[in-house]
C-alpha cells in the first residue's frame, strides 16, 4: 500500500503578502512628507533649497544605519530586527504630526530630525525584505517575489495617496502623520505574530520545504538553529570582498541611479504638479495615483517576465538584465514632459516612463540572487547603502535647480540621465549575475561557553 504525499503548502505566498503590506506603509510613511509638503512650506516659510534638505533627512540617517541595520539582521534574524523597525519608524512619523505645535527654526528642527529618525528606523526593512526572499522562495520564483514587494512604493501612492491628499484637504497635515503613524504600529504586531523563517513556521509541510530548498532557497538563512550564534561575522573584511566585486558595484551603482527616479516621485513629484502644473493638493494626491498605477503594474510585469525567461532556459543573467534595460529606456521618456503643456499628456508621459522603471526595478531580486549566504544582510545593507544616497542628493540637487533656473525643466533632465546611466551600468559593467563568494573566509567560530 502507498502513501500519498501531502500537496505542498504554499505559505510563502502567505510570507510575501506581508510582506508587500508592510512595504506597502513604509513608502507611505516616506511619501507622507511629500503630501503634507505644500503645506508645510507655506506655515514655515521654507526655500525650495530649503525643502530640499527636509526631503532629504530621512535619506541620511538611512544610509548611515543600513550597515549596522544588516549587522542586526544577520545577528539577530530578520522576524525581531523588522518588528521593531516597522515599530520604531511608524512611532516617529507619528510625532511628526505634533510639529505643528512648534513655530519658527524649533519647528524645522524638530521636523528634520523626526525624519532623520524615521530614516534611520527603516534601514533593515528592504535588506530583511531581501533575506526573505532568499530563504523563503527558490530562484524561478525569486524575481516575481523581488518584484511584488518592490512594486509596493508604487502601491503605496495608489492606495494612500489620494487618502493623504484627502486627509491634508479635510483635517490639515498633521492628520497625515497621526493616520500612517498608528496603522504602522499596528502593522508591527501583525508581522511579529504571522512572520517566521521557513524552518520555523507553524504552517508549512515538508514538501513545501523540499521544494523550495531544491529550487535554490537559502532555508537556514532564519532558523533559530543556535549553531550560527557560534561564528562571528568579519564585518570589515566581508565589505571589502563585496566592493572589491565588479559585478556587485555595478550593481551597486545602478541602484543609486535607479533609485533617483524614486526619490523624484516620492519628494519632489507632488510638488511639481502642485507649482509647475498648478493643480490643487487635493487634485495632485488623485493625480499622483496614475502613474503610481502604471509603476505598480510595470513592478509587477518586470519579475513576471524575468522569471519567465528563467524558465524558458535563458541565464539568469539575461533574465535579470533584459527587464531592467528596457524599462529603463522607457523610463527617460519623462523628459517629454519638458516639451508638453496639456496635463493629461503629463500625466500620461509620466505614467509611461513609472511603467518603465517598474519594469526595470529588479535590483533585488539581482540581490537575491548574488548575496553570499554568510552576510545576505550586509550585502543588502551594501546595496541599500548606495540606492538610498539617492535619496540624499536628489531632493537636495532638484532643490537647487528648482531655485537657480525656477522650473522643473532641468530635474526631469537630472532624472533621465541617471536611468541611462543606471543602463550603462548593467551592459558594461556587471557581466554575469551569479551568486558572490568569498574568497577569503569572512566567518570565525566563536569559543564555546563553559
Amino acid at each position: 500500500m502507498t502513501t500519498q504525499q501531502a500537496p505542498a503548502t504554499r505559505v510563502r505566498w502567505l510570507i510575501l503578502a506581508i510582506l508587500f503590506a508592510v512595504t506597502t506603509i513604509n513608502y507611505a510613511d516616506r511619501a507622507t512628507i511629500a503630501i503634507a509638503g505644500p503645506e508645510l512650506k507655506k506655515l514655515l516659510g521654507l526655500s525650495p533649497v530649503q525643502m530640499g534638505y527636509v526631503f532629504s533627512a530621512f535619506a541620511w540617517s538611512y544610509v548611515l544605519a543600513q550597515l549596522p541595520g544588516g549587522w542586526l539582521l544577520d545577528r539577530f534574524g530578520t522576524k525581531i530586527t523588522y518588528f521593531f523597525s516597522i515599530f520604531m519608524w511608524s512611532l516617529f512619523t507619528l510625532l511628526m504630526g505634533t510639529v505643528g505645535f512648534l513655530t519658527g527654526a524649533a519647528a524645522l528642527t524638530a521636523l528634520f530630525c523626526l525624519r532623520l529618525a524615521v530614516g534611520a528606523s527603516e534601514a533593515p526593512s528592504f535588506p530583511g525584505n531581501s533575506r526573505l526572499a532568499s530563504s523563503w522562495f527558490p530562484t524561478a520564483e525569486r524575481g516575481t517575489a523581488a518584484a511584488i514587494f518592490n512594486s509596493a512604493q508604487y502601491f503605496a501612492t495608489v492606495l494612500f495617496g489620494p487618502l493623504m491628499g484627502w486627509l491634508v484637504h479635510t483635517h490639515g497635515w498633521e492628520s497625515v502623520f497621526y493616520v500612517m503613524g498608528g496603522l504602522g504600529i499596528l502593522m508591527s504586531f501583525i508581522w511579529l505574530k504571522m512572520v517566521y523563517g521557513p524552518k520555523d513556521h507553524p504552517r508549512i509541510n515538508a514538501a513545501e520545504l523540499a521544494y523550495i530548498k531544491e529550487g535554490g532557497a537559502l532555508i537556514d538563512l532564519e532558523s533559530k538553529d543556535k549553531a550560527v550564534a557560534t561564528t562571528k561575522l568579519d564585518t570589515g573584511s566581508a565589505i571589502r570582498q563585496l566592493l572589491g566585486n565588479r559585478m556587485l558595484l555595478g550593481v551597486y551603482i545602478g541602484q543609486y541611479c535607479i533609485n533617483t527616479l524614486t526619490y523624484f516621485f516620492l519628494t519632489w513629484f507632488p510638488v511639481y504638479l502642485v507649482t509647475e502644473r498648478h493643480m490643487t493638493i487635493l487634485k495632485a494626491g488623485f493625480v499622483a495615483a496614475l502613474p503610481a498605477v502604471a509603476g505598480f503594474l510595470g513592478g509587477v510585469l518586470g519579475g513576471v517576465i524575468s522569471d519567465r525567461l528563467i524558465k524558458r532556459g535563458f541565464s539568469l543573467s539575461v533574465a535579470r538584465k533584459t527587464p531592467i534595460v528596457c524599462g529603463l529606456l522607457l523610463a527617460m521618456s519623462m523628459i517629454i514632459c519638458n516639451y508638453v503643456e496639456t496635463d493629461w499628456l503629463v500625466i500620461t508621459v509620466m505614467s509611461l516612463a513609472f511603467f518603465g522603471k517598474g519594469i526595470g526595478a529588479l535590483g533585488w531580486a539581482v540581490v537575491a540572487d548574488t548575496s553570499p549566504k554568510e552576510a545576505g544582510g550586509l550585502s543588502g545593507a551594501l546595496f541599500n547603502t548606495f540606492g538610498n544616497t539617492a535619496g540624499i542628493t536628489t531632493p537636495i540637487v532638484i532643490g537647487y535647480i528648482l531655485q537657480e533656473t525656477g522650473s522643473f525643466a532641468g530635474a526631469l533632465v537630472f532624472v533621465g540621465a541617471n536611468a541611462a546611466v543606471a543602463i550603462l551600468c548593467y551592459v558594461l559593467m556587471v557581466g554575469e549575475i551569479k551568486r558572490f563568494e568569498f574568497k577569503t573566509p569572512v566567518l570565525t567560530k566563536l569559543p564555546l561557553a563553559a
